[in-house]
Order: C-alpha cells, then sequence, then structure tokens
C-alpha cells in the first residue's frame, strides 16, 4: 500500500500542489498536518505511523515536508524500517529500499540540518547588529529613584505598608521589586 504524507507549517498554506502530486502517484492514503516541523510530535505523523503495516511504502514530497533535522529524519525512518516500511522522497529521489538511497538519505538530512542551524545563525546575527543600532531595545528598564526605593522599602520592612503597596508604590512588578531588593541589599 503506498502511504502519503503531506505536511504544510500554517493554516494559510495550501496542500493542493502536495496532494496532486501524490494523487498522481496513485497514494492509497493521506496523512495531512498542518503543524511545523521543527516539532516530530504531529498527530497526523503519529497516526502514519501506526497505520502503516509490512509492505507499504510511505511516500512525501520533500524530506523538508517530513522532518526539519538529522535526528528527526533518521529517528522516523527507522521507525519505518522496523517495521518493514518503505520510505520515499520524491524531491530528493531517496528510496531507502536501496543502499544508494539509505545513503542519500543520511545526506540530504544532514544537508536540512545544516539549512536550518544557518538560518538559526543568521537570524541571531540580524537580531544582535539591530540592537548594536538600536532599532531593537527590547523592554525599558523602569526607572526609580533609588533614594525614594530606599524609603519605600524602609516603610515595606518596618510593616508600615505591605510588599504589594511597596511595589506599586515603587512601580515595579513583582519580580523586578525583589531583584532591585537584592541587589541593594535592603
Amino acid at each position: 500500500m503506498k502511504i502519503g504524507y503531506i505536511r504544510i507549517s500554517t493554516e494559510d498554506q495550501n496542500t493542493a500542489r502536495q496532494e496532486v502530486l501524490l494523487h498522481d502517484l496513485g497514494v492509497d492514503e493521506v496523512f495531512i498536518d498542518k503543524a511545523s516541523g521543527k516539532n516530530a510530535d504531529r498527530p497526523e505523523l503519529t497516526h502514519m505511523m501506526e497505520y502503516v503495516r509490512r509492505g507499504d511504502t510511505v511516500i512525501i514530497e520533500s524530506i523538508s515536508r517530513f522532518a526539519r533535522n538529522t535526528r528527526d529524519l533518521l529517528s522516523i525512518v527507522d521507525d519505518l524500517q522496523n517495521k518493514d516500511v518503505a520510505f520515499q522522497s520524491l524531491k530528493e529521489a531517496i528510496d531507502t529500499t536501496t543502499p544508494q538511497g539509505q545513503f542519500m538519505l543520511t545526506v540530504f538530512g544532514a544537508l536540512a540540518q545544516l539549512e536550518r542551524d544557518c538560518i538559526r545563525q543568521r537570524t541571531e546575527e540580524g537580531r544582535r547588529i539591530a540592537m548594536q543600532e538600536g532599532r531593537i531595545t527590547g523592554r525599558p528598564r523602569v526607572q526609580v529613584n533609588e533614594k525614594e526605593f530606599r524609603a519605600i522599602c524602609s516603610r515595606w520592612r518596618s510593616g508600615e505598608i505591605s510588599a504589594v503597596e511597596a511595589q506599586r508604590s515603587a512601580g515595579l512588578k513583582s519580580n523586578t521589586f525583589y531583584r532591585r531588593v537584592k541587589q541593594l541589599n535592603l
């Protein structure tokens, strides 16, 4: 039996292209997830893994639709192979029933992981540059006069006001209030 698996990242994306491709290949059953590929815990992927039987072939349009890192890809394909289920990725021309297909699966999985890592690295570099240029500044620090803050803390420590009242008077959230108390050894 031919089993198709389709994944799109968001509800806004369309599965039609992948569905037509799998239909043209005579796929018997199709499982469709609308979720990020970085998470291997996808409902339809889980359902498909429970559904497949010995002798079936799982067909996908592209490795990127199946898994986003080498570890997940190899784990899923290993689970399929343990059930004697073949795996084919059309875009990469991978067929795990051949030694060449298994080799190519490992290579393409590593390339997909490399691409994801490079995207993450470029995103972080861009964020860092934007922060240095002042385009991303983060949450503004709450400015509290130290003398006033010490007076508020003194009233709080003496029991004159509650901690909640002290936080309100200082204009600080609980975690910031206590962090400042600790920083000033109050």
